[in-house]
């Protein structure tokens, strides 16, 4: 009866702790290489007078090199500031333990694309793609993210990532905090 309960307390600890399933939206090899990409993840939702912002996440292993692609949407009838991505430019992430996570950013300027939909907002979107340093996995692999701060090539922003929220985009809820421990494991 002892190993029984064991047996069945193992087990629900198992499925309480374990990582959840990766969701590709992109897995090709083919004769240039291999791509492997997951769905994109809402880290952060701001709502406030009329304007929206979105961050989403999503990583990426292409040929054996693993990225964290960003993309940032904003919404609004005012004027947008413009931040753009540049060989400079860095992802931080401060995790729960107080280390300071450091991505780079590929050699790649961008400062988004500006788009006016039939109700008269301007929506603007932009793009970056970071890469780990080494020794960054196990790191973001134990422990969660509680700020993210974004330089761009002439202006900084921090985000204060929540345990958990949800969305009025999607309505769904969503674990910014645990995004890399539950999803990391995928691109590995």
């Amino acid at each position: 009866m002892k190993h029984l309960l064991l047996v069945a307390l193992f087990l629900f600890s198992y499925s309480l702790f374990a990582q959840k399933p990766c969701d590709y939206s992109a897995n090709v090899t083919d004769s240039i290489g291999t791509y492997k990409s997951t769905k994109e993840y809402l880290i952060s939702e701001k709502n406030f007078a009329g304007k929206s912002s979105y961050i989403f996440y999503s990583l990426a292993l292409t040929d054996g090199l693993p990225t964290l692609s960003i993309q940032l949407i904003q919404k609004s009838k005012d004027f947008m500031k413009v931040n753009c991505f540049d060989k400079n430019s860095k992802l931080f992430l401060q995790l729960n333990n107080g280390k300071i996570i450091t991505l780079l950013h590929v050699d790649q300027e961008n400062c988004g694309t500006l788009l006016r939909d039939d109700k008269g907002f301007d929506n603007r979107i932009n793009s970056g793609v970071f890469m780990f340093m080494k020794g960054s996995f196990e790191e973001l692999k134990n422990a969660p993210v509680s700020m993210m701060r974004i330089k761009y090539l002439t202006d900084t922003e921090d985000y204060i990532l929540k345990k958990e929220f949800k969305s009025e985009l999607t309505n769904e809820v969503y674990n910014p905090e645990t995004y890399f421990i539950n999803y990391l494991h995928c691109i590995e």
